[in-house]
């Protein structure tokens, strides 16, 4: 089992859960109004008069079969849109309750 990390413009806010849908993951926690920003090139999130765009957060535990074709749909949405950005991150769970 995976978690993946996924963080992104609150613009795609439907497209990544139809995408964590489509590959039949269910179980998810988003957190909205997130902020920040990209590390090289990406422009602050900070949700003021001066940078209104926010991110959101979402996690997902996700069998390992499934991740690759996750990340790889993430991928291609980010690509069709870059300037809105979504980074995706995966860690190995070793155990859980």
């Amino acid at each position: 089992m995976k978690a993946i990390f996924i963080i992104h413009n609150q613009a795609y806010s439907d497209e990544i859960l139809t995408i964590l849908e489509q590959f039949g993951q269910r179980g998810f926690t988003r957190w909205t109004e997130v902020q920040g920003r990209g590390g090289s090139e990406g422009i602050p999130h900070l949700g003021n008069h001066a940078w209104p765009e926010q991110n959101y957060a979402v996690i997902s535990f996700v069998p390992d079969e499934k991740v690759q074709g996750i990340l790889d749909a993430l991928k291609a949405t980010d690509e069709a849109t870059p300037d809105l950005g979504i980074r995706a991150f995966c860690w190995d769970i070793a155990a859980s309750v």
